[in-house]
């Protein structure tokens, strides 16, 4: 079984299309028998998402410091659990644990992941796919951003098109091959 890191929001936004595109992703994952890699909440997209894969009998694997399960918000039901020191560490252990990496609409955390991500792939750590599902369009700014400094010299061009960027899950699948 293939494991997908998603990075995505603790946070419940407002536009229904965030929720629905969730719960397609957890419904997509099961179906297509890959387990979820995730930073472990039951709240926010992350525990919908989560939700929706266990209703399914689908596998969910939580990474996450001790700092946020100490507060009670550590998914009660998850298929396997791992306790870190720290945001670091869970980064790191996601990245040994997963086979490619999602990032789904969400805040600066989510962005923070996603680009170490990219970084590390940058730097020869790892050569896994990435990449973002731009629900809503959210990530139309971050494409702009990586045309323009690739343009401009910042980002290498066989990089950038590494970066794999799609409105819907089943097409951000059909470019990850694995």
């Amino acid at each position: 079984m293939k494991k997908i890191a998603v990075f995505c929001a603790s946070r419940m936004p407002d536009n229904d299309i965030y929720k629905i595109e969730a719960i397609n992703l957890g419904n997509y994952l099961v179906d297509n028998n890959y387990a979820m890699v995730y930073g472990g909440a039951k709240i926010g997209i992350m525990g919908l998402i989560a939700d929706t894969m266990l209703s399914r009998n689908g596998t969910v694997i939580g990474v996450m410091p001790t700092v946020l399960s100490d507060q009670e918000i550590l998914h009660p039901k998850l298929t396997e659990s791992y306790p870190v020191g720290s945001m670091h560490e869970r980064k790191a252990k996601m990245m040994a644990l997963s086979d490619a990496f999602i990032a789904f609409p969400g805040g600066c955390g989510t962005m923070e992941e996603i680009f170490e991500v990219i970084t590390w792939n940058q730097i020869g750590l790892h050569n896994k796919p990435y990449g973002f599902i731009n629900v809503g369009g959210v990530f139309d700014g971050l494409k702009q951003y990586f045309d323009d400094a690739s343009a401009a010299g910042f980002i290498d061009l066989l990089m950038k098109e590494r970066i794999i960027i799609e409105d819907t899950v089943e097409d951000f699948f059909k470019k990850i091959n694995i």
